[in-house]
């Protein structure tokens, strides 16, 4: 017989209405919030898919992404005003429905355009229950779920990145839980998700950005 735990029987701590289209669309927009790394977003567009585009808006879908966005988490009751939220801040938002058939019904995309000029993409769906999946980030496919503490770098697919990230997490007493690569092409762009047992340092990121050459970018989730 499966066995609950007290999350599964009275959900995640959230503003409502519902902890797929509402909680969970929060999750994903924190994602994007977490990519800006400390940059300020100027223009965000949001496509809603399947069962998000058809009754997200009734459900405050599009407020809960864009609220993530900003960096509001999912129990607080600014999620509802996200909207003005932007304006107050002169961040230009878009909401759109997207017509392609997604592997699941709950699928959102959201694109960043940072003050400074960087742009982004994050596509994640919600799963129920408030539990999210991260599915592509700049159109490259990568997978986690937030459960655990994430590192996420991109760079150049050349031999001897990954080792060396790993020693340093080793050498920092950061323990990997998961992790998984991804990659456009051979000896082209990849991206490693790492997902840890404690949340990564900055010492220890900025310790990588030094010691390793051949890195993009990075954030932790």
């Amino acid at each position: 017989m499966k066995e609950f735990s007290v999350f599964d029987i009275i959900g995640p701590r959230m503003v409502g209405p519902s902890s797929s289209h509402t909680a969970g669309a929060v999750k994903i927009g924190l994602v994007a919030h977490r990519l800006l790394n400390g940059e300020r977003p100027k223009e965000v567009l949001l496509t809603l898919y399947g069962s998000f585009a058809e009754t997200g808006f009734g459900h405050g879908t599009d407020r809960a992404l864009l609220a993530g966005v900003l960096g509001v988490a999912p129990d607080d009751s600014r999620v509802r005003f996200s909207l003005l939220l932007a304006k107050s801040e002169n961040i230009t938002v878009e909401v759109k429905k997207g017509g392609e058939e997604m592997d699941h019904p709950n699928t959102a995309r959201i694109f960043v355009r940072t003050e400074n000029g960087r742009t982004f993409t994050v596509v994640g769906r919600s799963v129920g229950g408030g539990n999210i999946e991260i599915v592509e980030i700049n159109d490259m496919e990568v997978s986690f779920t937030g459960d655990y503490p994430t590192l996420i770098a991109f760079y150049a697919d050349v031999p001897g990145i990954i080792s060396k990230v790993t020693a340093i997490l080793a050498f920092e007493g950061i323990n990997v839980a998961f992790m998984k690569v991804f990659r456009s092409a051979k000896r082209s762009d990849a991206c490693m998700v790492i997902e840890t047992d404690a949340q990564v340092p900055k010492s220890c990121l900025s310790l990588i950005r030094n010691e390793v050459d051949g890195i993009e970018e990075m954030c932790t989730i």
